[in-house]
């Protein structure tokens, strides 16, 4: 009989990740993914449930999502079940499902706090190349006009303490 283990998940981070070295100065980061799920249960009522999800990574991909990822920040992961059991010191046998991640992508890059989404965090300096892609994506939906930026007003700097990476920072 055939086997397939592979799971994909999309959440919010509920910790920062930590990020720690093996001997072998292998980079392993550990996550903690918040999943929610909202329904309409037959009484008519809105319901939620909430998953929390234990991920580990390995290699670049755990120093690169230790480096750009905080607690809160969306990210999509793809990757494989994998079952941790241990003797704990009282003796007793433990065990914790865990997702081993083999792949990710992060799904905004603004800031916290920020408005960004499953748009990928295009910039809105590209109004002209978003508006197709919706229109396409739901035939038939209007987009709204966006207004003209104002010339005259001046731009304010970026405070930021950690700017989101760009494009040419991310090294895949």
């Amino acid at each position: 009989m055939a086997n397939f283990n592979k799971v994909f998940l999309m959440g919010n981070l509920t910790r920062d990740p930590q990020v720690s070295y093996l001997p072998s100065q292998t980079a392993v980061c550990e996550l903690g993914l918040a999943v929610n799920r909202r329904w309409t249960g037959q009484d008519g009522q809105q319901k939620e449930e909430v998953n929390f999800v234990d991920v580990v990574a390995y290699g670049k991909q755990a120093e690169t999502l230790g480096k750009y990822l905080r607690k809160g920040r969306p990210v999509f992961i793809e990757g494989r079940l994998k079952l941790d059991q241990w003797e704990a010191q009282d003796g007793t046998k433990r065990s914790k499902m865990r997702v081993v991640l083999e792949g990710f992508q992060f799904i905004d890059s603004r800031g916290a706090g920020e408005a960004g989404g499953a748009d990928g965090g295009m910039p809105d300096s590209e109004p002209a190349a978003r508006a197709p892609m919706r229109q396409a994506a739901r035939p038939g939906a209007r987009v709204p006009a966006r207004p003209a930026p104002d010339a005259a007003a001046p731009m304010e700097p970026s405070h930021e303490e950690n700017p989101p990476p760009s494009a040419d920072d991310i090294p895949f």
